[in-house]
């Protein structure tokens, strides 16, 4: 690994989170802490999850947008979910809200950067802040986890590489709104098997949520939007606003994706009296 000495001042924040496809018992993310912590020692690592699905960048993309923002300001969030590894695919650097990132430029960072503009983005071009020996196929090892950890001594972004104007998006398909009629899609499946939608708790403001609003997912039913799962019978196909101030749809008890084999990007629609 790379042991470069820098004379930088000590970083207030040293917690570096990882975001990968890898799943908890792989030894890639041993790899990669090893890699940070061999730079820096007194890191705090956090995992926020390896559990995203093999290359599903939007999955990725949702995660950090609901989760990376209950962190303090400055905390560094390496994200490797990579199809492109080893391709001419950019390595960015991004201070989005008070948040650090280091990700692949593939869309990763697309949803937070539709609600906030990044304040700095760079590109990873500095190879003294990466490994001494870097893989084709494993730069979240051999370039981002080092760069993360010179970043938490105190090395400003600046020196890892050259400004960049944008980065990489993805389609994300907004809400049809019309005043009886709302369609949207499922954005993502939680954990449980929820399905998750695009409809946030701030468009439902005002709006009827008892038994005067009807929402239906595929040929799928339920009326009113409660507050929590347990005011329905086990079994019963429920909405609610869920932790993420997002429209949810669950099936009280059991896995909804599984049961009733709905999938990302799934028709839902609301529709009121």
């Amino acid at each position: 690994m790379n042991h470069l000495s820098f004379s930088v001042e000590p970083a207030d924040v040293s917690i570096i989170t990882l975001t990968t496809d890898f799943g908890t018992g792989s030894p890639y993310v041993a790899a990669m802490k090893g890699s940070i912590l061999s730079i820096n020692p007194q890191a705090t690592l956090i995992d926020l999850t390896h559990e995203v699905p093999a290359q599903d960048v939007r999955k990725g993309a949702v995660v950090l947008d609901d989760v990376t923002g209950q962190f303090p300001d400055d905390t560094i969030h390496v994200v490797v979910i990579d199809p492109g590894v080893g391709t001419e695919r950019a390595i960015l650097y991004a201070l989005i809200g008070g948040q650090q990132y280091i990700a692949p430029d593939n869309g990763l960072l697309s949803r937070l950067a539709e609600r906030i503009m990044p304040s700095k983005l760079i590109r990873l071009t500095e190879p003294q802040f990466w490994a001494d020996e870097v893989s084709a196929t494993f730069h979240g090892r051999d370039i981002m986890g080092p760069a993360a950890a010179h970043l938490s001594l105190g090395v400003q972004a600046e020196r890892l590489g050259m400004p960049v104007e944008s980065l990489a998006g993805l389609h994300w398909p907004e809400v049809r709104q019309s005043p009886l009629r709302w369609e949207s899609e499922v954005l993502a499946i939680g954990s449980f098997g929820n399905l998750i939608t695009n409809i946030t708790a701030d468009m439902l403001a005002g709006r009827p949520t008892d038994e005067r609003v009807f929402i239906v997912c595929n040929i799928y039913e339920t009326s009113g939007i409660y507050r929590t799962y347990a005011e329905q019978l086990s079994g019963t196909f429920v909405a609610v606003v869920g932790s993420t101030n997002r429209l949810e749809l669950a099936l009280v008890g059991s896995n909804a994706a599984k049961r009733l084999g709905i999938e990302v990007g799934s028709p839902v629609v609301l529709s009121w009296e």
